[in-house]
């Protein structure tokens, strides 16, 4: 057995870390946490200063198991998880768990997995850090309270199955109050002016107005005003001026700047780091800091001034401004600053391309810009045009890197010809548009980072987390709004004639952004009314820095979680007690056919309209459509959804009707069902137009072809286009014509899907009617009839023996035998009570 066993949090680490360690080194993963809070159970004392009970899930009862028995032969045990308060507490949980002698242990960190990173910490060893541990104790049981505690709350006065947090909420409130401030958003026009001018060297550029006319007439007087004009340049301002690159990444600015140049979601972008650094490419990627270690910027210097030049080199630190900023040690940053590119997964080759760009670009000299201001003068109006333009003088950092930003009108500026004092400029012309005040854009993934960062919401390592939270709960979702056509007037003055004409634009097209769902705007509105401490922006980032003091050791956890839940309990008995059921009604109007009340709000099955008040015996319901909300929708589109379904008639001695279901509209024929185009109207829909669709339906659905006597058929599904057959779907490449497969094509799509699927199977013992396969998350399972075995993800299945299997099964069966033995005993004491 080895002397020294490294216990770290994820298999790829184990792995690359063992590369640097001699034989007398045996590394091993703990798989992340291997113990929590129950599942089932709330899991705090509260009454004994908030002591949390942590257990073992049953699926690392077996790895932990192997980690002590491991433990107990190695002379010295490293505990090298994550320098992170998540990583402090999986390390004590190990040394908890396992019950290792405080003298045979130590606990190492390294933000980076580098041979000289891995043998500088074992040279340098410390202990647990406790505060590190209380600080994630701290957060991990606060919001374990609150979401126990609040939870039931949502279910009793609002809908069950609904869930709260201390972070997640007041995201989305941030969402919700974006969107009304949208909603309650009304534009106002007024008339930009621009024009073209030509200088005596016969150079064309463009300049504007500084101010805007409020309407059509006066921007129209403004351009007549101009007809016979002559121009010059009646000032020139020429000054330097430089541009500094941005700091190294953090957390967040790595999630910000990955959306922005990547279209990359704060999930993946995370997960794509995590794999970077466990492979040893890049520093540690949960992080506050953009401060960078000496050997780093000395890295860097000797890259720049190599590959670049010295006079691209420009070493400089960078300030931190989070408070909180303890997370780790260093900003992410490449491992090898030699390393340009890496050839591996694509995406992780741009992530590492973006980091490493940003990196050099943080140690390289200030771009040196010459910036022109022009003032044009007209001889018969006081009016002055403008143009701005820069030239670069010195590129510095931008041969490498410039920050991308997140407002859509922000422009570079352009270049502008040489130009002089009094030189005459002739007009080629002037241009008056008119143009729409714009609300606030609703929040991308990116962009909530950044808000929740500047509340001080949220740590690095919560995010992620919390973004993908909110939209699996359905309180948040990806906005799909193509926009809509809008006209506006443009007025040109061009050879000393004045035309007005009309244009459209599309506006409101918001696809991919966060947009609230009605459900989670009524548990935002019902939090806020109910919750105001825990709603509110300022005391949720008081947590945040009460768990930094914390970390720090300068207050004890179990003192902030009492002064917490002496004012947070009463409040949540208080609502239970008292608060009113919230459903977000909202009453439309009255039915013209009934006389009776139109009203919408959230049901037991989602949003729906009702005719009738509550006591009313024959009340009326019906679901709103998936682009229907209770916020907006109107008394006509509430009596509409009452049309539907819409009986259109016979077609091929089948019935056929118009609906609305859960996913949308469709028509039916017979039991085939069939999606309505998108933006179609199911009230629109005529016997005609169904027919069309049915046979559209019919057609794709047809056999193009067989492959060993079955029929082969094509699709497009959410993954994109497929063939079917035998029951398998196999995905459709793009080397491969779609709309023209032949049978060859066919047969080589076929095969090569059963081949994958042959190599899923690690063992396939015939004669005994087993199978070992991989399955999802890195596991493997073994397969015998009705029996199903999941292997811990410690177990190498492709050294798994026949033998061993059998056993494997054999002690499954007494447990299965036991199970049902005591599942049957309760069913008979039920009967017999």
């Amino acid at each position: 057995m080895a002397k020294n066993l490294v216990i770290v949090e994820s298999p790829a680490k184990a792995k690359t870390i063992e590369k640097f360690l001699g034989k007398e080194f045996q590394v091993e993963s703990s798989y992340g946490h291997i113990a929590d809070l129950p599942s089932k159970e709330i899991g705090v004392d509260v009454d004994n200063d908030f002591k949390p009970k942590y257990e073992v899930s049953p699926d690392k009862k077996a790895l932990v198991k192997k980690l002590k028995d491991l433990s107990k032969t190695a002379e010295m045990v490293w505990l090298a998880s994550d320098e992170d308060r998540e990583g402090e507490a999986i390390s004590w949980h190990l040394a908890e768990e396992l019950k290792l002698d405080p003298k045979k242990t130590k606990r190492i960190v390294f933000h980076e997995i580098t041979k000289s990173a891995i043998q500088k910490a074992i040279e340098n060893p410390r202990g647990i850090n406790y505060d590190l541990v209380n600080a994630q104790q701290a957060r991990r049981v606060l919001d374990r309270l609150v979401g126990y505690e609040l939870s039931p709350v949502l279910w009793k006065k609002v809908k069950g199955g609904l869930s709260a947090g201390r972070v997640q909420s007041v995201s989305v409130r941030l969402i919700v109050e974006r969107e009304r401030e949208i909603q309650n958003f009304k534009a106002e026009a007024s008339y930009s002016i621009t024009a073209e001018f030509t200088n005596e060297a016969g150079k064309s550029f463009k300049a504007k107005l500084p101010k805007n006319f409020a309407t059509k007439a006066e921007a129209e007087n403004f351009l007549k005003q101009n007809i016979g004009s002559t121009y010059k340049v009646g000032d020139l301002e020429t000054k330097p001026t430089k541009k500094s690159p941005a700091a190294p990444f953090t957390t967040s600015t790595l999630q910000q700047e990955a959306a922005r140049k990547l279209y990359l979601p704060v999930g993946i972008t995370m997960q794509i780091a995590q794999r970077l650094y466990e492979a040893g490419l890049i520093t540690y990627m949960r992080t506050d800091s953009v401060n960078l270690s000496q050997e780093a910027m000395a890295a860097a210097q000797a890259e720049i001034t190599s590959y670049y030049g010295a006079e691209y080199s420009k070493p400089r630190n960078f300030n931190t401004k989070s408070k909180g900023a303890q997370e780790a040690h260093e900003a992410i940053r490449p491992t090898d600053m030699t390393r340009h590119t890496i050839d591996i997964d694509r995406d992780q080759a741009r992530l590492y391309d973006l980091i490493w760009k940003r990196t050099l670009a943080s140690q390289m000299s200030d771009a040196q810009l010459e910036r022109t201001n022009v003032k044009i003068e007209a001889n018969n109006h006081k009016e002055i045009f403008t143009a701005t333009g820069e030239v670069i003088k010195f590129e510095g950092f931008l041969k490498v890197y410039l920050e991308g930003h997140d407002d859509e009108d922000e422009q570079e500026e352009g270049m502008l010809p040489a130009l002089k004092v009094n030189e005459t400029l002739k007009n080629n012309y002037i241009t008056a548009t008119e143009r729409f005040s714009r609300a606030a854009a609703r929040y991308t993934e990116a962009s909530l980072v950044k808000k929740l960062e500047e509340l001080g919401i949220g740590r690095p390592s919560t995010y992620a987390p919390t973004i993908s939270t909110i939209i699996n709960r359905n309180y948040v979702e990806k906005g799909n709004f193509e926009g809509q056509e809008r006209q506006y007037n443009q007025i040109t003055l061009k050879a000393g004639d004045v035309k007005a004409q009309v244009l459209k634009e599309n506006v409101g097209s918001d696809k991919g952004k966060l947009v609230p769902t009605d459900i989670g705007i009524i548990v935002n509105d019902f939090l806020v009314k109910n919750f105001e401490t825990i709603l509110d922006y300022n005391f949720t980032a008081k947590v945040e820095q009460d768990f930094d003091e914390i970390a720090e050791g300068n207050i004890e956890w179990s003192k902030m979680m009492k002064d917490f839940y002496n004012h947070f309990h009463p409040n949540v008995q208080d609502v239970e007690k008292n608060a009113e059921r919230e459903s977000g009604e909202r009453i439309l109007g009255i039915d013209p056919k009934s006389g009776k009340q139109v009203s919408v709000r959230l049901g037991k099955f989602g949003p729906m309209v009702q005719i009738g008040e509550a006591d009313d015996e024959n009340k009326q319901f019906a679901s709103l459509r998936a682009e229907q909300n209770i916020s907006t929708v109107t008394l006509e589109d509430a009596l509409n959804l009452f049309l539907l379904p819409k009986n259109l008639g016979i077609y091929k001695g089948e019935e056929v009707e118009v609906n609305n279901g859960r996913f949308g509209p469709y028509v039916r024929f017979g039991k085939t069902f069939i999606s309505l185009p998108k933006g179609e109207e199911p009230l629109d829909v005529t016997l005609e137009r169904a027919q069309e669709l049915i046979d559209e339906k019919n057609q794709a659905d047809a056999p193009i072809g067989q492959y060993k006597n079955m029929d082969v058929q094509k699709g497009v599904g959410r993954f994109g286009p497929f063939i079917k057959w035998n029951g398998i779907f196999i995905n459709v490449s793009k080397k491969y014509n779609f709309d023209n497969l032949s049978a060859s094509d066919i047969a080589e799509l076929i095969e090569d899907k059963l081949q994958k699927d042959i190599d899923k199977v690690i063992h396939n013992w015939e004669e005994e009617g087993i199978r070992v396969e991989k399955a999802r998350w890195g596991r493997s399972v073994i397969l015998k009839g009705k029996t199903k075995i999941e292997l811990n993800k410690d177990i190498d299945a492709s050294a798994l023996t026949l033998e061993k299997v059998k056993e494997m099964i054999e002690a499954k069966a007494p447990a299965k035998k036991a199970a049902a033995k005591k599942s049957t005993a309760k069913k008979t004491t039920a009967k017999k009570k």
